[in-house]
Parts: C-alpha cells; structure tokens; sequence
C-alpha cells in the first residue's frame, strides 16, 4: 500500500522536475503535463486531463500552474496541490528574485543585455497574441471584439477598464453564441467536496472586496501588495502574458519601480522554465525585499487555489451551461484584445527606439516563430546582441 508520505514525495519530485525543465509558456507547459501526469505516471487518463485543462482555461489566473496543482489535489489531496505548486513554482521564482537583487545591486539600466531582455519581450508577446488568436477568435464576431477591446483597453488604461472590457465581453458572448452545444463532462475524483468549494469561493471573494477596502486604513508596503497581486491574480484572463498589462498599471505609475526595471524583468521570466505569474517574485523583491517578494507570490497564485478548491466540485454542473461557455467565448476574444494593446504600450514603446531596435524585434520573432527556437535561447540570443551592440555602438 502507498502511504500518503510516498505519494507526496512523488508529487513534490514530478512536480519539481517540471519546474526545472517546462520552458516554452503554457502550451508546451501542458505538454510537459501530459507526458509525465497522463503517459508516464498514468495518475489520470486523457479524459480527465482534458477536463482539466478545459476548467484551468475557463478560470482566471495562470492555466498551466492551475492544471499542475489540480493534478497534486487529486492525486494528494489539497496538501498534494500545494506540493506540486511548489515544485513548479519555487525554482522560476528563486530565479527571478536573485535577477531583481543583481539589478537593485547595480541601479543601472542602461546595459545593452537589459535593452535585448526589453526587445526579446516584444517578440515573445506578438507571438503570444499570434497563437491566441488562432484559438480564440477564429470568427468575425470574435474578431470584432477583440479589436474593440485592444481600442477601449489603450483609450482607458486602468485595472478596472480592462475589468469592464472583459464583463462586456462575456456579455456579448452569452448573446451571440448562447444556442451552441457544449462538450459532455466527466466525473473528477476529489477528496473535499461542496462544502470546502462554498467556503473557498466566500474566501475568494472576500479577500477581493475588502483587501481594496482597508488598503487605505492599513497603509504598509506588504498590504499593498497583497492587494495588488491578489487582486490580479483574481481577474487576468488569458494566462500569464495577459498578467502583463495589468500589473504594469499597478506597481509602475505608483512608483514601485520604472517601467525599464518592469519590461526587463519580463524579459527575462521568458528565459526561466515554469508559469510567467512568477514575475511576482521579481516585481515583489524590487517593492520589499525578501519577504516583500514571498508575500507577492502567495498573493499572486492564492486565487488560483481557492478558484479550485471552490470550482472542481461543481465542474460536472458548470460544464454543461451552454450560457456560461458563451460567455467565456466572448471573454477570450476580449483577452486577445487587451493583449494586443499591451503589445504596443508599454511593451513596443518602451523596448523600440531605434531602427536597430526593431530589427532585433524582427530577428527574434522569426526565430521564436519561424524557426520555432526555445524561448529561452531567444532570450540569451537577444541578450548577447544587446549587450554587444551597446559595446560597439553605445
């Protein structure tokens, strides 16, 4: 008989092992998944990994680290989806942090290797929007909406502009593609039930209502950002290049830090394994140190826990609403939008000043696209260019 000791060992290892070598963004994260999970462990089968998949794209927040720690719940309960966030999580966030120290160390950002991190972020994020739409809005309809969004998303750049944009979406969603037939579910072994889900969703929204509530009484560093990370964490649709824009608006404009310091610490997540939403370690540890960039973390990826905890055992039901899939129909084609106007602010405007600028955005994005190199190789690639272009040409 396998005890529990065991089987949390081996989430924490599977899961470790993940965390070490999943590079490539959320697709190929799931990839990496459903080799180890489904093929090699054979802890589920293909139909409830695809279910899955499908609630992790359905809910807010980071899918492929969602799909992970529903994977640990259901081999290990909720103990066992914390242990496989860890080992997924942990080693990309380390990461980031000693990157975000090493910068602080210097107070410069004028290195041509930060400049070919800020480039290689453009590449990244065009072809994010490129794979995006493919899925997302295969439609005029769709098309439509994603196009208003990018306009309302640059004409309104707020947190709750984008918040607004997404309702409106999934409004028109339900409109539109309500009469559509929906995919059968299956049943999803869990060891809590009901009871933990209602509490998980009054939590959630809990921490979401009054977080923004007493971040005016409670005037400390750490509540802010709780509140801020929390709060993203809640609402991005779309996964971790969504995540971009709205965190931006956040801690940028509140003077945290500069939006050189921002673009160059997403550049650089593009060159760790594991999920994207690991920019809260980097972003943390610029806002408050150490423990600054733990508590943006856990701020950052508690929402996807308790959406889980509160969603997994009402899935079978949730499933089958044809009003509640056209919705989320609507939602996705806004996501592109919103996507598409941070390509161009801050991403483009920030990172391009120059002819020799673009010329490196296009040589990075044929290799991410076109030659389907490794992210992270493009990131060191772009780096190296940087860094030697600033040698010889300042």
């Amino acid at each position: 008989m396998v005890t529990k000791k065991k089987i949390y060992q081996e989430i924490l290892q599977a899961s470790t092992k993940l965390g070490l070598t999943s590079f490539g963004g959320p697709t190929a994260h799931l990839g990496y998944f459903r080799e180890e999970y489904v093929e090699k462990r054979k802890w589920l089968d293909d139909k409830v990994y695809a279910d899955l998949v499908a609630l992790c794209q359905f809910l807010p927040g980071p899918a492929s680290s969602q799909v992970g720690i529903s994977i640990g719940m259901l081999r290990g309960g909720l103990i066992g989806g914390i242990l496989s966030w860890i080992g997924f999580t942990i080693p990309s966030v380390l990461l980031l942090m000693l990157f975000a120290w090493s910068i602080m160390q210097t107070g410069s950002f004028d290195s041509g290797w930060i400049q070919g991190l800020k480039i290689v972020a453009v590449a990244v994020v065009a072809q994010a929007l490129l794979g995006m739409s493919k899925s997302l809005t295969p439609d005029k309809p769709r098309i439509t909406v994603a196009v208003i969004a990018a306009s309302l998303a640059l004409l309104i750049p707020t947190a709750w502009g984008q918040i607004s944009i997404i309702l409106l979406a999934g409004l028109f969603g339900v409109f539109f593609y309500r009469k559509e037939a929906v995919p059968e579910a299956v049943d999803i072994p869990l060891s809590f039930g009901k009871k933990a889900g209602i509490l998980a969703w009054i939590l959630f929204f809990g921490l979401l209502v009054l977080l923004p509530v007493f971040r005016p009484i409670i005037q400390q560093t750490w509540f802010s950002i709780v509140d801020i990370f929390y709060r993203v964490g809640s609402i991005v649709f779309g996964g971790g290049h969504v995540v971009l824009p709205m965190l931006e608006r956040e801690v940028v404009p509140t003077g945290f830090l500069g939006e050189e310091a921002f673009l160059a610490g997403y550049g650089a997540a593009q060159a760790v394994p594991g999920p994207l939403f690991t920019l809260s370690g980097y972003l943390g540890q610029f806002m408050g140190g150490f423990s600054g960039a733990a508590i943006a973390v856990v701020a950052m990826f508690l929402p996807s826990f308790l959406l889980l905890v509160g969603t997994l055992p009402f899935w079978s039901i949730i499933r089958t609403k044809p009003r509640i899939q056209a919705a989320l129909k609507g939602v996705n084609a806004a996501v592109v939008g919103i996507l598409l106007a941070a390509l161009y602010d801050p991403v483009f405007t920030s990172a391009v000043t120059e002819m020799k600028d673009f010329v490196l955005v296009l040589v990075s994005f044929t290799l991410l696209v076109v030659y389907k190199m490794a992210p992270w190789l493009v990131v060191l690639v772009t780096a190296v260019i940087g860094a030697l272009q600033y040698a010889f040409w300042g």
